[in-house]
């Protein structure tokens, strides 16, 4: 079963600046949780762009490290981009990050959408573990977004 996640967030800031930081696969640890341990693996990433594959640890659950592997499919700079895994936990991984310039900044819009693998076992974990720790890596990017652009 395929799953979609959607979170928006308002931020104070400019469509370039929001660009060059939501861009930068340097800034993937900066908002994932100390916990998870995201840690990039192999030479330092340059600026993104379409076919950009980016490699790197992290330990999702039970602080088990698991290697995972995403391609940058689509750039429209400075709009929007999508990121899909390639090798990684979920059977299915598309993430699009869509950035809209307002009369208060920009509006960031995330749309996640997923399967995790193990059919009716994998559907089981996303009810009870993997829905609360995709909303809980959203509320920790949300709250360093909002010290970060909104102070």
């Amino acid at each position: 079963m395929v799953y979609q996640f959607i979170q928006e967030q308002q931020l104070q800031t400019d469509l370039q600046t929001a660009w060059s930081f939501f861009s930068s696969p340097k800034n993937l640890a900066t908002i994932t949780p100390d916990k998870m341990a995201f840690e990039i693996v192999g030479d330092d990433p340059q600026p993104m762009y379409a076919g950009q594959i980016i490699q790197y640890k992290v330990k999702p659950v039970f602080n088990i490290p698991m290697r995972w592997l995403t391609e940058i499919t689509q750039v429209q700079e400075p709009y929007f981009f999508i990121d899909e895994q390639r090798k990684g936990p979920y059977k299915l991984w598309h993430h699009q990050h869509f950035f809209t310039e307002n009369k208060e900044g920009v509006l960031m819009k995330d749309i996640v959408t997923y399967e995790p693998p193990l059919g009716i076992l994998g559907q089981l974990a996303n009810k009870y573990m993997i829905k609360k720790q995709l909303q809980e890596i959203f509320n920790y990017r949300e709250k360093f977004l909002n010290n970060y652009f909104n102070n």
